[in-house]
């Protein structure tokens, strides 16, 4: 039987196909024979302990015209689909929050969700980093403005950032004697109410800010390295950054080292690191991208290694025994 797959994503007609990685793994999954199936998250509910979803069966084709076709709309046990790839862009904001808890509980009902909603919850994108110090520029997570400008005044040249956001999206470098410095601090920190995050800044962002895919722990051997456009300290594609394949070196191979031993352990089956020069600045958990890119520059087929490593769960989760999301509670007799 062909494995059934549901992604819940942002709304599949305003992507860009030629950059999506979503896009690239309903290719694959299509091309394997897995049955697709298709939700927003406000299709996400839970009825009387159960986790269900409104979904509807979905086709795509690499045509930037024409690339999905949905199907009727119908309503499932969430538990019944064998995977659900969780694959909605941040915020990580509330809304996003509840839906780890629905997809949590369809995960205890018999479905694998990819990545796992405990790791997603877990793992912020920024603030996980703390948890590599090793990997990592003097950082700062904080609400106060005086902490962050004793560190601007410890540190000389800072890049201070929101942690719920994504894209480069509020990213901002202070450096001594900024007239702007108070008015970004009020604004990030909502005036001391709102945490956010600064690091020291790291020059060699200008060879780009390097994106490496880890796939259930273990690196594609290549990057994309985002340059960022002149005058701009924002390498992210979404900023207007421009991307080139690197290969990785061996101080990019150590610090994937450092976390794929947790990632692995957390089911963060594909993330994606920020590398600037020697140093790990975010850990991307919720909806990494560049598999397409990485693919065209050199010839891989990232997404067939993802839905291996998903394949490979599966067996273990089978060869172990999962629970029927049918069965009722045990009986006392």
């Amino acid at each position: 039987m062909p494995v059934q797959l549901a992604v819940v994503m942002d709304p599949i007609e305003s992507i860009h196909i030629a950059k999506d990685s979503t896009f690239a793994m309903l290719l694959e999954a299509q091309a394997r024979g897995w049955s697709v199936l298709y939700a927003q998250q406000g299709d996400l509910y839970v009825e009387d302990g159960e986790a269900r979803g409104r979904l509807q069966a979905l086709s795509v084709r690499d045509d930037p015209q024409r690339w999905f076709t949905l199907g009727e709309v119908q309503e499932r046990r969430l538990g019944t689909v064998e995977v659900i790839l969780m694959r909605k862009d941040p915020p990580f904001n509330l809304e996003y929050l509840y839906s780890t808890y629905v997809l949590e509980l369809a995960a205890s009902q018999g479905s694998l969700v990819v990545n796992d909603p405990r790791g997603l919850r877990d793992a912020n994108e920024k603030l996980f980093t703390a948890w590599f110090p090793q990997c990592c520029v003097p950082t700062l997570v904080s609400r106060s403005e005086r902490r962050f400008r004793d560190f601007l005044q410890a540190q000389h040249d800072i890049i201070i950032k929101p942690l719920h956001s994504m894209g480069g999206e509020s990213v901002f470098r202070i450096r001594p004697g900024d007239p702007n410095t108070n008015v970004i601090l009020e604004t990030l920190t909502r005036h001391g109410t709102r945490t956010a995050m600064a690091q020291r800044y790291i020059p060699e962002v200008v060879q780009g800010d390097k994106r490496v895919l880890m796939i259930d722990g273990t690196p594609i051997p290549y990057a994309l390295a985002r340059l960022p456009t002149e005058g701009e300290v924002r390498a992210n594609l979404a900023a207007g950054g421009t991307g080139e394949g690197v290969t990785l070196n061996e101080r990019d191979r150590w610090i994937c080292a450092q976390l794929g031993p947790v990632l692995r352990e957390r089911g963060l089956v594909f993330v994606g690191l920020d590398l600037i020069g020697d140093y790990l600045t975010e850990i991307n958990v919720t909806s990494p991208t560049c598999i397409r890119e990485l693919d065209r520059i050199y010839g891989l087929n990232i997404a067939a290694q993802v839905l291996d490593a998903i394949e490979a769960r599966l067996r273990r989760g089978a060869a172990q025994g999962t629970p029927d999301p049918a069965a009722g509670p045990p009986s006392s007799g």
